[in-house]
């Protein structure tokens, strides 16, 4: 699971909220559930190769917004977050994508046909990749 969490030092996306956002998606998408143990700054940072300090930041975010818990001597965990926050998270993030998609084809003059087109491809594309998971 913690293989699917990717970074990429070329993005003018900061690395700490990649993995922040990365974590996020993880939890969101039911790979990760309430409970699960995540891996400590140091086994991130090695796992991405990236400095402690970026993972250590991105995982005291999750922890303000409540989506971690730290157990004093046991580690770092899922919270337990109620299903109508999950599905509240969920929205949010696919209007944001969905707005920002929106507004890339409209600058583009794309109709609203070409546009659904090419995320059904997308799809397509995408389950054929993970083996028809949707």
């Amino acid at each position: 699971m913690w293989t699917r969490l990717r970074v990429e030092p070329s993005s003018a996306v900061p690395i700490w909220r990649q993995i922040e956002e990365g974590v996020r998606m993880l939890l969101l998408g039911g790979s990760l559930s309430s409970g699960a143990a995540v891996p400590s700054v140091r086994e991130m940072a090695r796992e991405l190769r990236v400095n402690p300090l970026t993972v250590l930041k991105a995982y005291q975010r999750l922890i303000d917004q409540g989506l971690l818990a730290v157990r004093r001597g046991e580690g770092t965990y899922v919270s337990e977050i109620p299903s109508e926050t999950v599905a509240e998270y969920r929205r949010e993030i696919l209007a944001s994508s969905a707005r920002e998609f929106a507004a890339t084809a409209r600058a583009m003059s794309s109709s609203l046909a070409d546009a659904t087109q090419a995320v059904a491809r997308q799809w397509a594309e995408l389950d054929a990749e993970e083996g028809g998971v949707q």
